[in-house]
């Protein structure tokens, strides 16, 4: 049964992707992303998609201020498909991306409309279209996570973290915590659900080591 974003096969992904480079900024497949698109770059970027396939894919730069038009970015990102759009009395476009598929940079097109274009290389990222249980360590996670938070002076409605089923919790924490882009690429990059969730893990515990006093209870 084919539904929602999702419908799209692999092998229906296209051959020519448009990218939005921002640092930090994590997609996942199935994660939702919401950006505001102002830059006229990208507002045409995002005219030409809702025009076409409707899919955008995110990368971070290597380098959070080079400059230039085409700075280098890292060679893995993820394509996103709009799942919802708004316009602005200002001329703002307000979009969700949910996240269809990772892809490896072949090669980068010539720019059109200002926007950055590649030719991605999908085939080793298949196993993003499969929806199975992960099995990771739940507890160790959550109290790094606990942790973690109180550290960092965020709110959570921590009931529903309790309760959110596996993959939504490691793919809502991996794109929303405020790690480096080094890490949020890492991330990106894990081979399996089960492997970002080691390593969400680790980022985690050590956030807490690095920014614990050491007389501060970590309880």
């Amino acid at each position: 049964m084919r539904s929602g974003p999702l419908a799209l096969r692999f092998e229906e992904l296209p051959p020519t992707l448009p990218i939005f480079p921002l640092p930090g900024v994590l997609l996942l497949p199935r994660g939702k992303l919401p950006l505001n698109i102002f830059e006229p770059r990208y507002l045409a970027m995002t005219e030409e998609a809702l025009h076409g396939d409707r899919l955008i894919g995110m990368v971070q730069p290597l380098e959070e201020d080079a400059g230039g038009d085409q700075p280098p970015v890292f060679p893995v990102g993820c394509a996103g498909r709009m799942t919802q759009f708004s316009e602005t009395e200002d001329g703002r476009y307000l979009i969700t991306l949910t996240g269809i598929c990772r892809f490896r940079i072949e090669r980068e097109l010539p720019l059109f409309c200002g926007y950055r274009r590649v030719a991605p290389d999908y085939s080793a990222y298949r196993s993003d279209f499969d929806i199975d249980p992960v099995n990771f360590d739940r507890g160790r996670l959550l109290s790094a996570l606990k942790v973690y938070l109180k550290l960092k002076q965020l709110s959570a409605e921590w009931d529903s973290i309790e309760n959110a089923p596996g993959e939504r919790l490691i793919t809502c924490l991996s794109m929303i915590c405020p790690f480096a882009p080094r890490e949020k690429q890492a991330l990106l990059e894990s081979p399996s659900l089960a492997e970002r969730a080691k390593v969400l893990t680790v980022l985690l515990e050590m956030a807490v080591l690095e920014g614990a006093e050491p007389s501060a209870p970590l309880n």
